[in-house]
């Protein structure tokens, strides 16, 4: 493989738009893949990459070789390492870049789990919480006008290859998801007085968890069309969670009652 060491080789500048600009992503359905982990749990899902670039000082590295051994690479190039640089969004450059056809997302389905993003705008928020719906058995993410894009770089990073193990659907319709869902739908709303907690909640069927802005919360009309809206109790001195952290702790409540009445030999919850 050649190395190309010039900014102004026309496969760099298509990189560097496609690692800066998520009007080109979106454009041409392509996503890029910062490091060997993506890039790996990419192929493991046995979809095939359009390009892979390799840094020059990786590219005799074990971990590099490996990842060369495999199948579906497509064109691979090596890159000096100030273009990697200039390309990656990590503070010390990843080893390798791929560029990839961003999956396409099917109609979620009316009776699995469903992880619901209102206009929850923090790339890293939108990863994890990604990353632990994939983690819970959920099987469906769905992100309203306003979430991060889901295939963004940064997102990409905070799901560690969760991504490859849901469908993800962007610009959803909420409301009518909600009108067609055949399960429950839960609202994670903040505190108030009255307001039922989230462990006296019954997560063992079918649900949709459903999580807002983190400043402010699930628009009204959203919330206002769950099955039920609960808080998550916080007995500290402290206002609010962080969205990825109270959507794991929801996500995880659904997985221990349903554990809960497995051990027990109860009947389950069936996906």
């Amino acid at each position: 493989m050649k190395t190309i060491r010039s900014k102004d080789n026309p496969l760099v500048k298509e990189l560097a738009g496609l690692a800066h600009s998520a009007r080109v992503r979106k454009k041409s359905g392509l996503t890029v893949l910062d490091g060997l982990h993506l890039v790996s749990s990419y192929l493991d899902t046995g979809a095939a990459l359009e390009t892979l670039c390799i840094a020059e000082s990786a590219a005799g590295g074990a971990e590099v070789a490996t990842l060369l051994a495999r199948d579906r690479l497509g064109a691979a190039h090596v890159l000096a390492d100030n273009l990697m640089a200039a390309l990656s969004g990590l503070d010390s450059p990843a080893a390798v870049i791929a560029v990839v056809r961003t999956p396409l997302s099917r109609p979620a389905s009316d009776r699995a789990d469903v992880l619901l993003l209102d206009n929850v705008q923090d790339p890293g928020n939108v990863g994890s919480l990604i990353r632990s719906a994939a983690a819970a058995g959920f099987q469906d993410v769905l992100a309203t006008h306003g979430t991060a894009f889901l295939w963004s770089p940064k997102v990409l990073r905070a799901g560690q290859g969760a991504h490859f193990s849901l469908n993800l659907i962007e610009g959803a319709d909420a409301q009518a998801f909600l009108m067609a869902y055949r399960g429950r739908s839960v609202a994670l709303v903040a505190g108030q007085e009255g307001q039922p907690n989230l462990y006296g909640q019954d997560l063992r069927s079918p649900i949709a968890l459903m999580i807002g802005n983190e400043g402010t919360g699930l628009g009204p009309a959203l919330a206002a069309a769950a099955t039920v809206r609960a808080h998550i109790p916080m007995p500290g001195r402290i206002e609010s969670l962080n969205a990825a952290a109270a959507g794991a702790i929801a996500l995880f409540e659904c997985v221990r009652q349903r554990m809960t009445i497995s051990s027990s030999g109860k009947q389950g919850h069936r996906r």
